[in-house]
């Protein structure tokens, strides 16, 4: 049974040994056998089923003998269930190559040895759930680094993560943590870097975690504090900066911007002398900005958005008020005196000015005012995105493509954008730069991702976008702790659609954009898709509906069949990539799944299903309740409607004849359409 893709013989009386030859079935993706009485050893032939996503042999007794190493093999396993079983020696399974893991359990077994495994854990970024209690496991964790960062975690911060005495890495930044930074983080002693950016954190940064941190509680602290990496940006943090920061001597990076931090900066944080990145800009601070230490360096220190600051001409502020209130009371009351004098003089002064400006303009020759095109983009320099990614630091970094990397960025202004830079070693990035910029430069819908600037040099190549802070459609597919609902899938179509009519139909040239799938679908804060990723797009001139095409017209599974065939891309290539896209948003299946084999593919599939076994071909998170639980008869009956007519359309426009496709102006009323009828329908949700 070679194409075997699930195989659940979970909790029934099976006796006996676990086959090997289970080995054989390359392409299942899911293995249940807990529940049963299956004795002896895990084969070590498990190792082999490279295409498993889900591993369940949980509550089997009689189950014995080590966890099988070469189940690391697994790099697709997003599940794994051991627990209750008689599994003994050390855990020898490492999980550096499961980045998708994120449910294991190993818990009610007699596991021995040290706690050394658990460190491959810190690279399973979307891993919420470990298990191992009830064994005989021995040793202290292991963690010297512990890596949470851009995930959905919610809630405060542990107060057991102070526990982790080894660890010297500890990011948790772009998450959704809320509360006070727990004091029990003053116990990790070895800390080099932390990073908290990006959650919703708030009262005051506590003044003595700092000194406690690092000083061994010591009356007075050592200078040999070793913390090199603090970043406290993008939360709700108020109060004043702790004078504490001054200790943190070895600090190279210190970022505690966009809070609501007020009072005036710390003259302690002269003392940090090795500072490459001071960044405090867009808070409350006030008075005057300290002259030394890192105060120096123009390129390092960022104190934007602070406009009650003084005192420092060369990062742009103005010399403070010499009758502050740091003078004597007589210089105050010398104020009530020389104030109206000079306000007088001012008036009759800017009166005069006017009075001279008036007298020497010329009505004929007036201009009109200067205003900018709607499509004229601001200028952003090159180190102004330095500035921007912290040197395009890793922690900014968004994802990675083919061709170049997205990172996050603040702009001098307070911008948040994403940043793409491209990878100039790779052949043909250049011109996908100059596509992406033709393309982008011409256009402007709601549904199309924004370009702010570009930055191209000899070094850098950059497009500037709107920040997108819902990432992809394809992350929203295909994560666990994400689920679209039927009417959020709808409206995300709807969207895609609007912008291909936009680009085909509604544009002065037509626009192909030759690559449409998920992660070139991005979300932002209302859940609005807009297409990105214009990287081998290209103009029709003229009334032209199709061109012969030398470069690569997008991605395996989306292509237009005949593209293979003549290498002609048209509009109509589009259409078909959209017709996938819509079968793939509601079955959640990719075009290149691996059960579809030779002459199997996805449009044949739901084609062949449709309309008898059609809620047997959709994703089945959509038949049921936020809880998970079915959804009722009456709803069924409205959304089987309403998937119908989606899945004969996304039929149509994936038709193998370009003839048969419909135009995407003719797509989109019809979504909509759909859309209306879905909505008036009693059940709908």
């Amino acid at each position: 049974m070679k194409q075997l893709t699930i195989l659940y013989l979970g909790g029934n009386n099976l006796t006996g040994t676990i086959p090997s030859s289970l080995g054989n079935l390359t392409y299942l993706s899911e293995l249940n056998l807990g529940g049963s009485s299956f004795h002896g050893n895990i084969p070590e032939d498990l190792g082999r089923l490279t295409n498993l996503v889900r591993l369940q042999i949980a509550l089997c007794g009689g189950i014995t003998g080590p966890i099988p190493i070469s189940l690391s093999n697994l790099s697709s396993l997003t599940l794994i269930l051991l627990n209750d079983n008689s599994l003994t020696g050390p855990v020898g399974l490492r999980f550096w190559n499961m980045p998708r893991l994120y449910h294991l359990e190993l818990e009610d077994n007699i596991l021995t040895g040290a706690l050394d495994f658990l460190a491959s854990l810190s690279n399973c970024i979307v891993l919420d759930h470990v298990k191992v209690s009830k064994n005989e496991l021995d040793g202290i964790l292991p963690y010297n680094f512990l890596s949470l960062y851009s995930n959905r975690i919610h809630g405060s911060i542990p107060h057991e993560l102070g526990r982790l005495s080894n660890l010297d890495t500890l990011y948790l930044d772009s998450n959704s943590f809320s509360g006070s930074i727990p004091d029990s983080l003053g116990n990790i002693t070895g800390l080099e870097g932390l990073t908290l950016g990006g959650n919703r954190l708030s009262s005051e940064i506590p003044e003595t975690i700092w000194i406690n941190q690092l000083s061994g509680n010591l009356p007075s602290p050592p200078k040999y504090l070793k913390i090199n990496y603090l970043d406290l940006s993008y939360n709700l943090f108020d109060g004043h900066i702790p004078e504490s920061f001054g200790d943190l001597i070895n600090l190279d990076v210190l970022t505690l911007s966009c809070n609501k931090l007020s009072g005036v900066i710390p003259e302690s944080l002269v003392e940090i002398r090795h500072l490459s990145v001071l960044n405090l800009s867009f808070n409350k601070l006030e008075g005057k900005v300290p002259n030394g230490g890192a105060f120096l360096n123009v390129s390092a220190v960022s104190l934007e958005g602070n406009s009650a600051l003084c005192g420092a001409p060369r990062l742009g502020f103005s010399p403070c008020n010499p009758f502050d209130s740091t003078h004597s009371n007589s210089g105050r009351h010398l104020l009530w005196y020389i104030l109206p004098v000079i306000a007088s003089s001012g008036v009759l002064l800017l009166g005069f000015c006017i009075l001279l400006r008036f007298c020497r303009r010329k009505p004929k020759n007036l201009a009109p005012p200067i205003m900018l095109s709607p499509t004229e983009h601001r200028l952003i320099s090159y180190y102004e995105l330095v500035r921007a990614t912290d040197n395009f630091s890793e922690i900014n970094l968004l994802g990675t493509g083919a061709i170049g990397s997205v990172y996050r960025g603040l702009l001098d202004d307070g911008l948040l954008v994403a940043i793409k830079v491209l990878n100039l070693e790779i052949e043909g990035a250049s011109r996908s730069f100059d596509a992406e910029c033709r393309a982008l430069r011409m256009v402007r819908h709601r549904n199309l991702v924004r370009i702010i600037s570009t930055c191209s040099n000899l070094n850098l190549k950059a497009l500037v976008f709107q920040f997108m802070p819902n990432g992809s459609l394809e992350r929203w597919l295909y994560s666990h702790n994400y689920c679209l609902s039927l009417l959020q899938r709808i409206d995300i179509v709807i969207d895609v659609a609007s912008a291909i009519d936009y680009l085909h139909h509604h544009h002065s040239e037509v626009i192909l954009h030759r690559d449409l799938k998920p992660s070139n679908i991005l979300l932002d804060e209302e859940m609005t898709a807009h297409v990105s990723d214009f990287g081998i797009a290209k103009l029709l001139s003229g009334v032209s509906q199709s061109v012969t095409s030398a470069s690569t017209a997008g991605t395996i599974g989306y292509i237009a069949p005949e593209y293979a065939s003549t290498g002609r891309v048209s509009t109509k290539g589009d259409v078909y990539s959209f017709g996938i896209l819509l079968l793939e948003i509601f079955t959640r299946k990719k075009p290149t799944d691996p059960m579809f084999t030779g002459e199997s593919s996805l449009r044949r599939w739901v084609n062949d299903a449709n309309p008898t076994g059609l809620l047997d071909t959709v994703d089945q998170n959509l038949l049921k309740d936020e809880n998970g639980n079915e959804r009722p008869n009456n709803y069924l009956i409205s959304s089987r409607a309403c998937l119908s007519s989606i899945m004969e359309l996304g039929i149509i426009c994936s038709s193998d004849s370009p003839n048969e496709r419909l135009a995407m102006k003719d797509v989109v009323p019809k979504l909509r359409k759909i859309k209306m009828r879905y909505m008036s329908e009693p059940c709908a949700a």
